[in-house]
């Protein structure tokens, strides 16, 4: 630190004040089984929790209650396993809060993969969530990032407008999470990084200032269970791709 004798003399007494953040905690929603024992795909707008994804969303839970760690609003999309994830938190921390529903953070929304040829399936798949990625890549043949991004990044401002709260969860999805978590990193434009990983029940902790520029990233993709990921090397789409195909050879 003997470098700042060389600043020089200033011009008056130097100030700063620090500035008052506040606190978004992000989590996605626990594990769920995509694939019935048949093979047959469950409707991903009803799948709820599997055992797996309860165990992960109730450690979650005993993780705030451990630090003792209150919210003012609880937020999900919507979508049954997240809501289920919200209340198994609020159950391990005592609280009672009314969830509420922000339905423009539901999952990035796939489309038909029957007419792609198999060649394109591993890319219809994986390619949304692989590195820097464009704004034009569809996910699973459905929605684009672009897509994506300008239906979750405005909501934010919609949520720091509200000054009446100091802590809040939202409880939401792996592409979703990547967006908003993309745009704390680069707040002045717009950005995506696939490679995010956002494991089942992760915990995000990111903090808000009056700027809308006044992002931190304090905590990334902490999972309680397992808080070091020794046994994961796949993404959880390579994970999904790989049921999928497992399913086609029942076929």
């Amino acid at each position: 630190m003997s470098s700042l004798g060389q600043l020089g003399p200033t011009t008056g007494p130097l100030t700063f004040t620090p500035p008052q953040r506040r606190r978004i905690y992000l989590m996605r929603h626990g594990d769920v089984t995509y694939f019935d024992d048949s093979g047959k795909p469950i409707d991903a707008n009803t799948v709820p929790l599997n055992a797996l994804g309860r165990s992960q969303a109730s450690a979650a839970g005993r993780a705030f209650a451990a630090e003792n760690i209150r919210f003012d609003r609880v937020i999900v999309s919507g979508l049954p396993r997240t809501r289920e994830t919200a209340q198994r938190v609020l159950d391990e921390t005592g609280q009672q809060i009314d969830i509420e529903t922000w339905s423009c953070w539901e999952e990035i929304r796939a489309g038909s993969l029957s007419d792609l040829p198999p060649a394109e399936l591993a890319q219809a798949f994986l390619s949304a969530f692989d590195g820097l990625v464009p704004e034009d890549t569809r996910f699973m043949n459905g929605e684009s990032v672009r897509e994506l991004l300008d239906r979750v990044v405005p909501p934010l401002a919609e949520l720091r407008a509200d000054t009446s709260w100091d802590t809040v969860l939202l409880v939401l999805h792996g592409g979703v999470n990547r967006a908003i978590l993309s745009h704390a990193m680069h707040p002045r434009g717009r950005l995506f990084l696939g490679q995010l990983a956002q494991t089942p029940a992760c915990i995000n902790a990111l903090d808000v200032g009056d700027k809308p520029e006044d992002w931190v990233v304090r905590l990334m993709n902490f999972a309680p269970p397992q808080p070091l990921h020794r046994d994961n090397r796949l993404t959880v789409m390579e994970k999904i791709f790989a049921s999928f195909l497992r399913t086609r050879k029942r076929e």
